[in-house]
């Protein structure tokens, strides 16, 4: 693998650090996890067909509960109670969007998605919730095809938004049309998870292919979207993108403790015009540092391919590294720093 710049290390770092364990493994489930269906005989049935509505949070989060439930056994030899199944941070993303609001109708001109009228919506106005589609439907009807599911591909179908409809796919036969390489990388995915020798390290390899592959292939078609959003907000989701990206390279394991804390790091609302990255009061030190993190990585990135001298600095320097992994997991753990008393200085000495 090639060297990652330092900065993706200490985003990775950041992510993987160790805050508080959870001592019930339900409480870290994603919102309405025991609500949504976890059966195909939760959905409506029409002519022997599993009618799901991937446009209400439910339904769609009940995508991902059955898919959990049917490859809980191919992750058993890894752990016991389905914990280290790395497909969780699939659900668990999808769950912070919704409790961050960021799948309701970002042009306010619906009520989908907001407490004072449609709350389990989900809107196609949404870039969170049109990306999400793919990360839910394609690895759900791959999974039907490779056969694990106890269903023919031809017994599900997904209903279609209220507008957009050309953008999406809603079936396996629709999306392997339209998305080949989506489905062959997730069905690459499953048949490798059902050999008997399957390791960890290379689930990994074959999750982030096909994570990867399903954004490359379809965030273009809603970068419209981000005319909806605030400057900041536009901001984080194109890097959200960059980082996706370095993560997977990093092969971070997407199980449930360490997707859950994690997730801990991420914006807890839509970022607003008024928010000054790392100075967001209401935001915790752990978001704040985040998300700076996330601001100057796409520099980072480019100066490192770009400058030799810079690379070959960082190729050398991996104690200096370790050292600053410190000075950021002491800004986590202990929370010694205070917003009020975080300055452009404090930060300097991280870059």
């Amino acid at each position: 693998m090639a060297f990652l710049p330092c900065w993706v290390h200490i985003l990775v770092y950041c992510f993987s650090a160790s805050l508080a364990w959870a001592s019930i493994l339900s409480d870290m489930e994603p919102p309405l996890w025991k609500e949504s269906p976890g059966q195909f005989s939760d959905y409506r049935v029409e002519n022997g067909v599993y009618i799901v509505d991937p446009w209400v949070f439910p339904e769609r989060m009940g995508l991902y509960k059955i898919l959990l439930n049917q490859t809980a056994r191919y992750f058993e030899k890894f752990s016991p109670g389905n914990e280290q199944n790395i497909l969780w941070g699939l659900p668990l993303q999808h769950g912070w969007q919704y409790s961050s609001g960021r799948l309701a109708d970002p042009t306010h001109t619906t009520s989908c998605g907001y407490a004072s009228g449609d709350k389990l919506c989900l809107s196609v106005d949404s870039w969170w919730a049109d990306l999400n589609y793919f990360l839910s439907s394609i690895p759900f009807l791959a999974a039907v095809e490779s056969g694990i599911m106890g269903i023919s591909s031809n017994q599900v179908r997904l209903l279609p938004p209220p507008k957009d409809e050309k953008k999406f796919c809603y079936d396996v036969s629709s999306c392997r049309s339209s998305f080949p390489e989506i489905m062959n990388k997730w069905n690459a995915f499953y048949q490798y998870m059902q050999s008997p020798s399957s390791k960890f390290n290379d689930l990994l390899k074959y999750l982030w292919a096909a994570h990867t592959s399903t954004l490359d292939n379809t965030v273009k078609s809603f970068e419209d979207r981000y005319d909806y959003y605030s400057k900041p907000e536009a901001r984080f989701e194109r890097k959200w993108v960059i980082a996706v990206r370095y993560i997977a390279a990093s092969l971070l394991p997407t199980t449930l403790t360490n997707t859950y804390n994690l997730q801990k790091g991420l914006p807890p609302r839509i970022l607003l015009n008024t928010d000054v990255v790392p100075f967001i009061s209401d935001f915790t030190n752990f978001q704040n540092v985040v998300l700076f993190i996330l601001n100057i990585l796409p520099k980072c990135t480019e100066k490192f391919h770009e400058d030799r001298s810079y690379r070959e600095a960082n190729s050398r320097s991996f104690g200096t590294i370790v050292k600053v992994f410190e000075i950021v997991l002491e800004m986590i753990n202990e929370l010694k720093m205070k917003i009020s008393t975080l300055t452009t200085s404090n930060f300097k000495k991280l870059i």
